[in-house]
């Protein structure tokens, strides 16, 4: 009888190298779902984000829609607020009392809708909650000139409008859209 069937080596893994290749692919499986997990929180729905732009979009039309200067002022908008006039005509006066009566790009400054987006008479919009609106009209009083080409705010041709569009419950999200409006 060979005896020397029943003393051959075998092969395979020992103990310590299963735990060892266990241990490998459970830091490799921790480190992915680690990631994928990241990713997936710091992901915006695509739907949020179409939904702001449109707020964002709806806002500005509003508001450059609206006269280069205030119609309010008692000579006439146009002419008074001319680049000839240079520094003599002030562009971004007091706003009105009420969104409803706003009458004229600057009005708009410094608005700020943080309880969710509302149309021109401040009727919440369905839906919209969660989002803030805030504009900034650019004069340049504030930061300097807004520069379209070879118009400049500083000479009383041109206003930069940006709508900035947050979401209470997705701080990642942070929409901005600009626009410009032009004394013609």
């Amino acid at each position: 009888m060979n005896l020397n069937i029943y003393l051959k080596k075998q092969f395979g893994f020992t103990l310590i190298e299963l735990v060892v290749a266990i241990v490998v692919l459970s830091i490799g499986a921790t480190a992915f779902l680690t990631l994928i997990n990241q990713a997936t929180r710091k992901s915006i729905d695509p739907v949020i984000i179409q939904q702001a732009n449109a707020i964002a979009q709806s806002y500005l039309e509003e508001i450059i829609l609206n006269p280069f200067c205030d119609p309010d002022l008692s000579n006439d908008c146009p002419a008074f607020c001319s680049a000839s006039a240079g520094n003599a005509c002030t562009v971004c006066t007091a706003a009105e009392a009420n969104r409803s009566l706003y009458d004229d790009v600057c009005d708009y400054s410094n608005l700020n809708d943080s309880a969710g987006a509302v149309d021109r008479n401040l009727n919440p919009i369905s839906g919209l909650g969660d989002y803030n609106i805030t504009v900034t009209v650019e004069d340049g009083s504030v930061s300097g000139p807004a520069i379209l080409n070879t118009l400049s705010s500083s000479s009383n041709e041109v206003l930069r409008v940006d709508v900035n569009v947050t979401h209470d419950n997705i701080p990642t999200l942070d929409y901005t859209l600009s626009g410009y409006r032009v004394n013609y």
